[in-house]
């Protein structure tokens, strides 16, 4: 347990932290040239194409440093302001921050808020000024500015670059020596805090994880404490670039459970994961339901076709569990669904 490092990545819209997160995953050997493509992390179609970050990701790296095995869990984040309560749940997970900022540009708006919610949480902040390698970067005015944020010394702060590979090895070994290991009780009961779910066609809901305490095993009967279902774990392990099966999950550690969950409504992020037998006494504090903020009505063009979308808007759901709709008619347009989004962005993504 004290060879794990959890680790998030807070930045701006393009302040390059997926090709930096690509970078990391190269530096470790945790993918091969061959699978190596630009923003390997962002998986949906509609990510690549507007370029960020929608739905949170973790991949697990090895690294060695001084002879020690250490085990990194990068837990991605979405960058933009419409996902904070996504972000919110994945910093939950971490212990330590990496806090990106564009050497051409400084610190932006969102970055901040994303920084507040990281030290709420007293994450470990290791500050790196990215694309040192543009003609256009002040390192030293940007320098100031962090400094003036986060209150570090001008030395800690790790001049990189995602595009020449510049200061990765350092980032790396800072994660080692600043972040610190996870804490909790290998023997207690288990407490476990779902801060991701996708939807897989085959296997039903996959739930990402960290577990706080306890373990958990394969074939265990486990329970979700916010909607207070029960299943058996089918299937455990860790996240590497492909979902690696394990027959544990020990403390600290990030991983996945399949259960053959078939709807998201079923899983909430930030719902608490723990034993049926041995249950928790209590669940991880700060579950939201989250509330939607635009609204937006959805009408198919034919009538016939209502069922059609109904089924459509489930299975959405089931990736998103943010996305909010009731029934609803009107005289013009016949009937259709009234949705709710957590903010614009999230309702173009979704169109």
């Amino acid at each position: 347990m004290k060879h794990i490092r959890n680790f998030c990545i807070i930045a701006h819209i393009d302040h390059g932290k997926s090709t930096l997160a690509d970078r990391l995953l190269e530096y470790t050997h945790t993918i091969t040239q061959r699978e190596a493509q630009a923003q390997l992390l962002d998986d949906m179609d509609l990510e690549r194409e507007r370029g960020i970050t929608i739905k949170s990701h973790a991949i697990q790296m090895d690294y060695i440093q001084d002879g020690q095995e250490y085990v990194l869990n990068l837990i991605d984040t979405p960058g933009h302001v419409d996902f904070s309560y996504e972000v919110s749940r994945s910093i939950a997970a971490c212990e330590g921050a990496l806090l990106i900022v564009d050497a051409s540009q400084g610190i932006q708006a969102q970055t901040i808020s994303n920084l507040y919610l990281a030290l709420e949480q007293d994450l470990e902040i290791i500050p790196i000024l990215n694309k040192m390698d543009l003609p256009g970067a002040m390192p030293e005015e940007v320098k100031d500015q962090i400094i003036e944020l986060i209150g570090c010394k001008r030395e800690e702060i790790i001049p990189a670059s995602g595009k020449t590979g510049l200061g990765v090895d350092d980032i790396l070994r800072a994660i080692v020596e600043r972040v610190p290991s996870p804490k909790g009780n290998p023997n207690g009961e288990l407490q476990a805090l779902i801060f991701d779910s996708v939807f897989n066609s085959f296997r039903g809901i996959v739930a990402y994880f960290k577990v706080l305490n306890g373990e958990i095993r394969k074939g265990d009967k486990v329970k979700f404490v916010a909607t207070d279902k029960e299943y058996i774990a089918e299937e455990v392990g860790t996240l590497k670039l492909t979902q690696k099966p394990k027959d544990v999950i020990k403390t600290g550690d990030v991983g996945y459970i399949i259960s053959g969950i078939k709807e998201a409504r079923e899983v909430k992020v930030g719902d608490t994961i723990t034993h049926k037998d041995k249950p928790s006494k209590e669940a991880i504090k700060g579950f939201e339901e989250v509330k939607p903020m635009v609204f937006a009505g959805i009408y198919p063009v034919d009538t016939d076709e209502f069922e059609e979308l109904r089924e459509a808007m489930h299975k959405l759901q089931l990736n998103d569990a943010s996305l909010v709709f009731e029934p609803e008619s009107s005289a013009a347009l016949g009937f259709g669904f009234r949705c709710g989004f957590l903010g614009m962005l999230h309702m173009e993504i979704i169109q």
